[in-house]
């Protein structure tokens, strides 16, 4: 990597931290999942600088921001750091590739199938679990709230996706990448709260596997709708001001 990169990566990582822990004082964490908008900044790296950067950039930022959250290094491991390197690299190397339209929205409706699944199947099989879960709060109240996030989000991906063409691969790449991403935190918030779960930590009680949907929901559901409205222009305007800034960072190529 240049000087350049890891110049670029530490400002990455530095304004993760401090826009995320800004964020926490104002929402509180949803099953030990933060609302977390500070997502732009790396999406924007990433497809400025090449995914190495928004990888690597959102890694480091978001183990800071977390040891002075929760200051639990191992639980940032398992799912923050492998989550957000995962989401950032995927969406850096995908910016840039030439992807049909319709295997997009095709996506994006496979993705809504998925996020409905993960919402419903809990709170219908289980409503007393949950309901005990979420202390009390209203069952119809998280079904609201969700179902109106999942469909804002989903539509934000179908609009971006045909009005503005050329964002489509970006569009595809914060797709599966936050796909990804969310994945990895519902499992590893889940494994984690079964083997190291105290009454004094971070996560108190072991969380019910059921949980794992609603966890894939709020952090993928949440996450869409500012990379996909917020980055774009971010990007756009950086690329005009530095016109280097709109070819894709150089990579290793095969020999022809």
């Amino acid at each position: 990597m240049k000087a350049m990169d890891i110049a670029v990566m530490g400002i990455c990582a530095a304004l993760y931290t401090i826009v995320g822990r800004l964020t926490d004082i104002l929402v509180p964490p949803f099953f030990g999942v933060a609302f977390y908008p500070a997502v732009i900044i790396p999406a924007v790296f990433a497809v400025l600088f090449g995914p190495w950067v928004g990888g690597i950039g959102a890694a480091i930022g978001i183990f800071v921001r977390d040891m002075l959250f929760h200051g639990d290094p191992l639980l940032s491991l398992t799912a923050g750091v492998t989550s957000n390197f995962v989401v950032f690299f995927i969406i850096g190397y995908m910016s840039y590739k030439k992807l049909n339209i319709k295997k997009i929205l095709l996506t994006a409706t496979l993705t809504g199938a998925a996020l409905a699944a993960g919402l419903f199947l809990p709170t219908l099989l289980l409503p007393a679990e949950f309901a005990a879960f979420t202390q009390g709060l209203s069952t119809t109240i998280i079904i609201i709230f969700s179902v109106v996030t999942v469909l804002v989000s989903l539509g934000i991906i179908a609009l971006v996706s045909l009005r503005w063409h050329e964002w489509k691969s970006f569009t595809a790449g914060t797709l599966i990448g936050q796909i990804f991403g969310a994945a990895i935190i519902a499992i590893g918030v889940w494994a984690y709260s079964q083997l190291f779960w105290s009454p004094a930590g971070y996560i108190k009680a072991p969380i019910d596997a059921v949980f794992m949907p609603i966890i894939f929901v709020w952090t993928f559901a949440t996450e869409i709708p500012f990379v996909l409205l917020v980055a774009p222009p971010i990007i756009k305007v950086c690329q005009l001001a530095f016109p280097f800034l709109r070819q894709r960072p150089q990579t290793s190529k095969k020999a022809t």
